[in-house]
């Protein structure tokens, strides 16, 4: 049994163990469909810029610009590249999830 209070002072109650155990697989539950969408998120980003990438090449190479426009164009294409290499370090260099963090803290607060 564990007590824990309800808010108002001086009314704690006992909380069963099943209690616990279902509060901590809501939480669970919570942290993996965040972990989820934030995936999406990054993935759907990061098709973007590779898009936005590919758009800028064709526009370079296979469409009739003025000069000052070509000039444009490749100092877009010269920044994107920069934003191509932060993308490649996010997908294959090791990180901490935050969401990875929290739910090691929860199933070792758990056990």
């Amino acid at each position: 049994m564990i007590g824990f209070s309800n808010g108002k002072t001086g009314d704690i109650k006992m909380a069963t163990q099943g209690q616990v155990m279902k509060a901590t697989d809501v939480q669970s539950s919570a942290i993996e469909t965040r972990k989820r969408r934030a995936q999406w998120a990054r993935f759907s980003l990061s098709w973007a810029v590779i898009g936005t990438f590919i758009f800028l090449i064709w526009l370079l190479f296979f469409t009739e610009l003025k000069a000052e426009s070509k000039d444009l164009i490749n100092i877009l294409v010269g920044a994107y590249v920069a934003v191509l290499a932060k993308s490649t370090d996010y997908w294959f260099k090791d990180k901490d999830d935050p969401e990875h963090k929290e739910s090691e803290a929860l199933n070792t607060k758990t056990t």
